[in-house]
């Protein structure tokens, strides 16, 4: 009988899953075992040797070479991971809030097929608001611009309407002053 195929993961009896982890399992006869999940490919085929030492398969149908021993198979593999009740809440919460999420979902599509006007209102009031705060934005930089050329004036023996003891040359520089990214423009 030819060797059995290796799974993708490149181990024997390891299968890697959706979530980016990897779970072992072994049969043993018409029972398919679980041998849980892991993070690396690696450690799951490193369970699976351990099991298959306690079944005593031969060291052909082994994935690692390095390990004579029932006692160095359970050496090297990873130690089984610990369901607490702390995980089983915090999964049951996970759950919950990917519902809420998920319903939340359908009924915003589907509120947004049945009222399409309003999807066009909110729409056309983010596009106002968006031009309303660029247009804010290029004001304050025009008069950051002129304050900024009003001291040019100054320090080039000029003169400005602002003088450097006037109160209101604080309150201008304040007030242009433009603290304000590019990325606030695509709001």
């Amino acid at each position: 009988m030819p060797p059995r195929r290796r799974g993708s993961s490149g181990y024997r009896g390891v299968r890697t899953r959706p979530n980016g982890r990897y779970s072992a399992e072994i049969r043993s006869g018409d029972v398919r075992l679980g041998l849980g999940m892991f993070r690396t490919a690696h450690e799951a085929a490193r369970a699976y040797d351990a099991a298959a030492w306690r079944l005593e398969r031969p060291p052909s149908q082994m994935n690692f070479r390095d390990v004579h021993t029932r006692e160095q198979a359970q050496a090297v593999a990873p130690p089984p991971r610990l369901i607490t009740d702390q995980d089983r809440a915090d999964h049951i919460r996970l759950q919950r809030r990917l519902l809420v999420a998920e319903e939340d979902e359908r009924a915003m599509a589907e509120w947004r097929r049945r009222h399409p006007e309003d999807v066009a209102n909110e729409r056309a009031y983010w596009a106002e608001r968006t031009a309303r705060r660029r247009t804010e934005r290029a004001d304050r930089r025009r008069r950051k611009a002129l304050a900024i050329s009003q001291c040019d004036i100054v320090e080039a023996g000029g003169r400005s309407i602002f003088m450097s003891d006037d109160e209101r040359w604080e309150d201008i520089w304040i007030d242009t002053s433009d603290s304000t990214s590019e990325d606030e423009d695509s709001e």
